[in-house]
Order: structure tokens, then C-alpha cells, then sequence
């Protein structure tokens, strides 16, 4: 093949789109090899001076170091983690021994993602608590539930019948906020749902206020769609393995979910009004016996 072929020959390849070229053997690029550095240009050669030193030979350069992505956190089986939960829970006298366990629990693996764990606000004595679903990013910044925008309007509907937050106690099914505010999983409110339970025995509410479809479903143990529970009164019985004196409880719609649809807004004021009304007469009766 003559030079005129050859010049033919490559430019047909890199017409055809052939830019590079490759040995007969794949490469295996996920075998770290030692890399040398290149040999040099062929020289002239040059006569070294008398008694100097004989240039050095080329180093090989060291391989590329392998990067491994750090191991997550070994986290217990499911049932294992939610036993563990359990004893730890039902081991806390009160409510700093509820926090403090929590803040030490590795069995849920949002602790290792969230910023920092929220446990409540408002007023422990209180004859009122409200349970909603799990952190956002606002509540997740600031360490407490219901800061946000849902946050912010859960406060107007307390104001409308007469509530602020020191009369009032606020917390979630969740301590820790779902990475990007995903749903939480089912695993997730099963591992917590003992702490949720024992929040609940050390509060000691008159009344019992479920924020959502999720922590309504986790409580009650219903599968019905919140649509379809609220604005009714349901009785909270606690750890059905060892059942608590029932608490009358109010299942109604997020706050969140208000804000995306405000047409039910008119069907949580409903429900407020009954939370009123339930309020008052608990009151009565304490003001009675």
C-alpha cells in the first residue's frame, strides 16, 4: 500500500467519524495501574562533564488513588430497631428523658440526614395536642414543629378558636425531617411510633388533635383516607399490646394540604368548632369534680 493509499485510508476513517484508536484488548479501567511517566524524545546524545552524576532514572508515579463512597450507617433490622425503641421509650420518666433518648436513638437513619431533631413546642400541660406528620425544611432549621408556612396558618386556625401555643402542645409522628421532604416510609413511623406513643402517656391530654392522613392512620391504625375520618371523634387507646384509658381524638386535614387546597378550609373550621366544643366541656367537667 503505497502512502497515496494510506492518506485515503485515514481520511475515510475520520470522515466515517473514527477519531481515535484502540488496542487489540479492551482496557479493564476499573484496575488501578501504575502509571510511568513518558519516555522522553530521543535525543542527541550528550557527553556528561567528567565526575558529574549519572542522571537519575524516571520514577514510576504513584497510582491514582481509589475512591470509596463512606459506608452508611449499619442500621438494625426493622422489628429489632422497633423493640429497641420500645424499651427505650417506656424507660423515660419524662419528658427531658423522652428528648434526650431520642436525641441518642440511631435506629432511624432520617437522623443521620436531618439537621437537628424536632421534638415539640408549646405548652406540656396543656389539655390540647396536636400530632402532625414529619419535620419540613423550616422546622428541620429551627429545631421545632410547625414554623413554616403550615406552621404559620396552623396558628391563625388555633387564634379562631381561642388557642396560641402556650395553650396548646405541638409535635409530629417524626423527629427528623425526610431527606427533601419526601414521604416518609412506613418502616420510618414504625421505628418512631413507640416515642410518638410514650409523648403521648407523659402529656396526658384531654384531647387529642391527629394533623394529617399519616399520623391519623399511624394512631388510630386505620386505613381509611382522612377524607373520610375527619370531623368525627375516634378514641386514641395507646400501645394495643398494653392499652391505655381512651383519649377522644379529632382527626382532621393538614395545614400543609389547607394551603395547596383552601376550598376545605371550611370543613377544618368544622372541626375546629367541634375541638372547641370538646375543650370547653372537659373544662366544665374539671370545674364540676
Amino acid at each position: 500500500m503505497t502512502a497515496v493509499d494510506l492518506e485515503r485510508l485515514l481520511r475515510w476513517y475520520v470522515e466515517a467519524g473514527v477519531d481515535d484508536a484502540v488496542g487489540e484488548d479492551a482496557l479493564d479501567r476499573t484496575v488501578v495501574r501504575e502509571r510511568t511517566r513518558p519516555a522522553p524524545e530521543p535525543a542527541a546524545t550528550v557527553t556528561a562533564a567528567p565526575g558529574a552524576a549519572p542522571p537519575a532514572p524516571a520514577r514510576p508515579l504513584p497510582p491514582e488513588p481509589v475512591r470509596a463512597s463512606a459506608p452508611a450507617a449499619a442500621l438494625p433490622p426493622l422489628d429489632q430497631a422497633a423493640l429497641g425503641a420500645r424499651a427505650i421509650a417506656a424507660a423515660c420518666a419524662d419528658l427531658a428523658a423522652l428528648r434526650a433518648a431520642l436525641a441518642a436513638f440511631d435506629g432511624c437513619a432520617l437522623k443521620h440526614t436531618a439537621t437537628n431533631l424536632v421534638f415539640a413546642d408549646g405548652n406540656p400541660s396543656a389539655s390540647v395536642m396536636f400530632i402532625g406528620e414529619a419535620p419540613g425544611a423550616d422546622e428541620d432549621r429551627e429545631g421545632l414543629p410547625f414554623v413554616g408556612a403550615a406552621g404559620q396558618l396552623l396558628d391563625r386556625m388555633l387564634a379562631a378558636i381561642g388557642l396560641d401555643r402556650t395553650q396548646a402542645y405541638i409535635t409530629n409522628i417524626l423527629p427528623w425531617r425526610p431527606p427533601g421532604n419526601r414521604k416518609p416510609t412506613p418502616n420510618e413511623y414504625a421505628i418512631c411510633l413507640p416515642f410518638v406513643r410514650r409523648h403521648i402517656e407523659l402529656v396526658a391530654p384531654k384531647v387529642l388533635v391527629l394533623i394529617g392522613g399519616t399520623s391519623a392512620a399511624a394512631l388510630l391504625g386505620t386505613g381509611e383516607g382522612i377524607t373520610r375520618i375527619r370531623g368525627r371523634w375516634h378514641q386514641y387507646r395507646g400501645d394495643p399490646e398494653r392499652p391505655s384509658a381512651p383519649i377522644p381524638t379529632m382527626p382532621t386535614f393538614h395545614s400543609a394540604y389547607l394551603l395547596r387546597t383552601p376550598a376545605l378550609k371550611r370543613d377544618s373550621w368544622r372541626d375546629l368548632i367541634e375541638i372547641r366544643r370538646r375543650l370547653d366541656e372537659e373544662t366544665a367537667r374539671q370545674s364540676a369534680g
